[in-house]
């Protein structure tokens, strides 16, 4: 009786506070119908919002994938001095608000920030553009790829690689065909987190971007405006497709948990 009440309380707090407004979503996207969604959709700020959103990710995750890789592999297969430090600075976007992320990009390459006047004076466009957009992304996503990463590669020792190296295989060569099989699953489940973050971030890349429309407003940016201008079916209409996106990572990163979990070591930090 316990255990059926207490699943039951489970599924009803699920329900009310995780379907019901995921659901509602596509509600209010539909509620003029179809034709009037996909004109919102095709709306050339929206568009416009899209290829922005897709731009940003398309920069960011590679960078991180890039980074993930790196600081895992220094990390797990190397002894050296500021290791403690590398490790705690990977986990800082975890702890500062995105917010505060993103007035640390004003700070240093704003106007008036420390670069500022250099990057005025140069014509170099940081923030209120693309680039603040895209540094600001990075900051708040890149712990995502290492964060999978080292415990699986930490878990999985160096042996394969020695073994490889004893044989003649270059560093390169070891990587692509040792290191990088061994990790693919959780670099793939890394990255899929990542890309969720990186096309949904609000907090840093508000405060970077100057809410210029057609020009720096991502789709939650560009979600935050149309609602604030009461246009609804709109915003909703912008908002299912994140909320899509959502959905697609819940069920891909469901099934790599289930098909290749014992091989992801990382989950759930």
């Amino acid at each position: 009786m316990t255990r059926a009440a207490l699943i039951a309380a489970a599924l009803a707090f699920l329900g009310l506070f995780v379907l019901m407004p995921f659901v509602a979503v596509f509600v209010e996207a539909f509620r003029d119908g179809i034709p009037t969604y996909l004109a919102q959709l095709a709306e050339p700020d929206a568009m416009a919002a899209m290829r922005l959103t897709l731009l940003v990710a398309a920069i960011s995750v590679p960078a991180n994938i890039v980074f993930g890789i790196v600081a895992a592999w220094c990390i797990t297969k190397f002894e050296f001095r500021g290791k403690g430090l590398l490790i705690t600075l990977i986990d800082l976007p975890f702890s500062v608000s995105p917010v505060v992320a993103g007035l640390i990009y004003v700070l240093l390459f704003g106007i008036n920030g420390w670069f500022g006047p250099w990057l005025q004076a140069n014509g170099v466009e940081i923030i209120f553009a693309v680039p603040g957009i895209v540094l600001a992304t990075i900051f708040v996503t890149f712990p995502f790829v290492a964060r999978e990463l080292i415990p699986l590669m930490a878990e999985q020792g160096r042996d394969d690689e020695e073994a490889a190296i004893s044989l003649g295989a270059t560093g390169w060569q070891t990587f692509w065909h040792v290191t990088l099989p061994n990790i693919r699953w959780g670099l793939l489940y890394g990255v899929l987190l990542c890309n969720a973050r990186a096309m949904g971030e609000f907090g840093a890349v508000s405060v970077v971007s100057g809410h210029i429309r057609g020009l720096t407003n991502t789709m939650p940016l560009h979600v935050e405006i149309l609602y604030t201008e009461y246009n609804f079916v709109g915003a909703f209409a912008v908002a299912s497709l994140l909320a899509v996106l959502a959905l697609v990572t819940l069920v891909v990163k469901t099934l790599l948990e289930w098909r290749y979990g014992d091989q992801i070591q990382g989950i759930g930090h």
